[in-house]
Parts: C-alpha cells; sequence; structure tokens
C-alpha cells in the first residue's frame, strides 16, 4: 500500500479548492442570487477550484511514499 504524507496547510488547500468548486456548482444552481452575478460567481469559483487543483495535485503524487513490500 502507498503512503502520501500531507502537512495540514496542504490538507487545507486541497479541501479549500474542493470547496470552491462546490460552491461554485451551488452557486450555478441556486436561484437565490440575481442570475447575471449568480453565473459569474459560480463559474469563477468553478474555475479557480478546478485550476488549484492540478499544481495541489501534483504535489500530492510528489510527496508518494512508495509500498513497503510485503510481510
Amino acid at each position: 500500500m502507498r503512503q502520501t504524507v500531507l502537512t495540514f496547510p496542504e490538507l487545507a488547500l486541497v479541501a479549500g479548492t474542493r470547496a470552491a468548486a462546490g460552491l461554485g456548482v451551488g452557486f450555478l444552481l441556486a436561484d437565490h442570487v440575481p442570475g447575471p452575478a449568480r453565473r459569474t460567481i459560480g463559474w469563477t469559483l468553478v474555475l479557480l477550484g478546478l485550476l488549484s487543483t492540478f499544481p495541489l495535485a501534483i504535489n500530492v503524487i510528489e510527496n508518494r511514499l512508495p509500498a513497503s513490500p510485503p510481510d
């Protein structure tokens, strides 16, 4: 089994990007904010969440530890 070591700030960044993307989708689906503002905020959050995911994913992949041999 491979292990990945993340610090708390790295984990918080990963969670933050997921939250931004989720909030963006929520804004796009909700009707509480007027149309143009809702779409602008929603797409901005979705794109921010998606674009910031790639560098973080690369960082997580680079921090993987090799698999330990089976006992």
